[in-house]
């Protein structure tokens, strides 16, 4: 009969045992895999360390608070054991590559990027990279991406996942420690802040994560208590915060500015990287601020506008920008010209339309940020080909010229550009002068004569990426225009369409530019064959004793367009004018669904015949 109780108790533990649902639950903490379990009602150590083939001891030794008893509802640590034993069979090398894409983690990428990327759930990503901790990528990790999931999951249904893994993380976090997904905007500097420690603290707690390291979307340890800091709708508002501080969908404010009057002190705050610590100065944004002080001066001149000017060093660091930013000395700003680097933008944006000032971004065209107060000097690149594609008409003939090396951005522009409208592809092939004198009644390939001599009005757009194959096609159209012109013909009608590119090359003699007839689309342009640029050089030398540079002209630009506007244009957004401070025009505009005031004109830089230069 005792025989028989010990047999039926037995088989009782049994059954509790395999009564526990095994959690499917499982994170990364530390490095170390687990079971995240909800304790049920009438589970026991016992019956859990069977169900999950692991030691009560091992369950105790991860849930300190286990030692006064389970308590319902409770969320424990289970420690996750790979099966040493495995029914299923592994998936083949041509399987895994059938199912899955791979994707190799770039630096600073989170999970949830990666999930959005491409739009495939957080969950199917961990469930099929079992070893893989979704909040400590490893620069080029690989993961595997279901090809079958690609597109399944949209932005609402990421943030969820991403939530809900951080809601279990803080449900069983130590004591004192919390986890965070890191909001758009948000640096260590204004972290450290937020919750209370400096920022070599914040490093620590985060495996010594470095600030500039740190990444909108990223879930990363804080101080505070885990289950207080699960705020399910802070974490969401925080990342839909990400998606509409990066991709513009928030509700934009319609800012309104107001013009000083002439009597008022304009106070102008300039933000650029002049140099980073322990670093040699950046002499590019030296330049651009020389530049800036020489426009200031002639506005003065001009308009007799009190302006005092507080110039502030940004680095590279986010953590520097609002640190400017909460200074006394930033905040009697009435704009702001900078700061030069887009993610650098948002402490500034966000100040600048409480204070309902404008902000000017004078050299990086704006991707993701976009704010009523924004402007951008830089102009739209989707309107780069616009005064090209008023020369597309039926009459005239375009012809490609390839060589073996292609510039496939180039490409990109121009196919786009071309659309359906029709045009002719010709492969030059470069040969030595003396093998084609050796040959009898032989046309060379490297003779164009028959593209220009087909009595059609032409433009050629020449897609080589090699600056020896572009110096040998134009001077193959300049030769075979002479030769036609010699020979008493009719003198070919042509254009060059030419790649901005072509004027970093050193060795092509610019020259060939007015015999060619090129064509540029450019973002700036200032020769010295204008008495405006000429001018502004002497100034510059006599001030600074050296020549200036592109970025000098730039700074001028910025002083002589924006400064005078504060008093006058500001109020219309400074629409319906254009601003040609040198030689190059500016134009600013808002494109459809964006709220950036950004420059719509680019300078279309004709070489002509008469060796003289044309912008428009």
């Amino acid at each position: 009969m005792r025989k028989l109780c010990f047999s039926v108790l037995m088989l009782m533990m049994g059954l509790c045992a395999f009564a526990v649902q095994k959690s499917q639950n499982i994170v990364y903490i530390n490095g170390v895999k687990y079971y995240i379990h909800t304790v049920q009602s009438g589970e026991t150590l016992y019956s859990l360390s069977k169900s999950y083939s692991v030691n009560e001891g091992d369950i105790v030794k991860n849930n300190p608070l286990l030692k006064s008893g389970l308590k319902v509802g409770d969320n424990i640590k289970i420690p996750y054991f790979e099966e040493v034993k495995s029914k299923k069979k592994p998936m083949s090398a041509k399987k895994i590559r059938k199912t899955f894409d791979t994707h190799f983690v770039s630096k600073g990428e989170t999970l949830y990027a990666i999930s959005r990327k491409y739009e495939i759930p957080i969950q199917t990503i961990i469930a099929d990279n079992p070893k893989l901790d979704p909040i400590h990528l490893r620069l080029g990790e690989t993961i595997l991406i279901r090809k079958k999931e690609i597109g399944s999951e949209d932005e609402s249904g990421s943030r969820e996942q991403w939530e809900a893994y951080r809601k279990t993380l803080n449900s069983v976090s130590e004591p004192g420690q919390a986890y965070h997904i890191v909001n758009a905007g948000e640096t260590f500097y204004s972290l450290s802040h937020k919750f209370g420690i400096t920022e070599e603290e914040l490093s620590k707690l985060n495996d010594g994560l470095q600030p500039q390291n740190l990444k909108a979307g990223a879930m990363i340890k804080v101080p505070g208590n885990g289950q207080a800091e699960t705020d399910a709708q802070s974490v969401t508002d925080s990342l839909t915060s990400l998606k509409e501080d990066i991709f513009g969908d928030r509700n934009i404010e319609e800012i309104d500015f107001r013009a000083l009057s002439p009597s008022q002190t304009l106070n102008v705050a300039v933000m650029l990287p002049i140099s980073r610590e322990n670093a040699q100065p950046n002499h590019n944004y030296f330049e651009f601020y020389q530049g800036f002080l020489l426009g200031l001066d002639s506005v003065r001149v001009q308009h007799g506008y009190s302006i005092h000017v507080s110039l502030f060093n940004t680095g590279k660091e986010c953590e520097e920008v609002e640190r400017i930013v909460a200074s006394d000395e930033f905040r009697s700003a009435d704009i702001v010209i900078g700061p030069v680097y887009e993610e650098n933008l948002y402490p500034v944006i966000r100040y600048a339309e409480k204070k309902r000032i404008p902000v000017v971004s004078p050299l990086a065209n704006i991707e993701k940020m976009n704010s009523d107060v924004l402007f951008q000097m830089a102009p739209d690149p989707a309107l780069k080909y616009a005064k090209i594609s008023e020369l597309l008409t039926p009459e005239r003939e375009v012809t490609l010229i390839y060589t073996d090396k292609t510039d496939k951005k180039f490409e990109q522009e121009i196919m786009e550009l071309l659309g359906d409208k029709p045009f002719h592809k010709h492969h030059y092939r470069y040969e030595h002068p003396n093998a084609v004198a050796k040959r009898v009644n032989t046309v060379s390939a490297a003779d164009l004569t028959s593209l220009l001599g087909n009595k059609k009005d032409n433009i050629f757009v020449i897609m080589s990426d090699n600056e020896i194959d572009v110096d040998r096609v134009l001077a193959a159209i300049a030769s075979a225009n002479t030769s036609i012109v010699g020979r008493g013909l009719t003198e070919p009608q042509f254009m060059v369409l030419g790649n901005a590119r072509w004027n970093r090359y050193n060795n092509i003699d610019r020259t060939i530019f007015f015999k060619d007839r090129i064509v540029f689309m450019s973002t700036y342009h200032a020769k010295r064959d204008a008495q405006v640029v000429l001018d502004f050089d002497r100034a510059y030398i006599r001030s600074f004793k050296t020549l200036p540079t592109l970025y000098s002209y730039r700074g001028y630009d910025a002083a002589k367009i924006f400064v005078p506007a504060m008093y006058n244009d500001i109020e219309y957004d400074m629409e319906g004018r254009n601003y040609t401070p040198l030689q190059t025009t500016y134009r600013f505009g808002q494109s459809e669904g964006r709220h950036n005031h950004v420059n719509q004109n680019w300078s279309k830089v004709t070489y002509n015949t008469n060796y003289t230069i044309t912008v428009d």
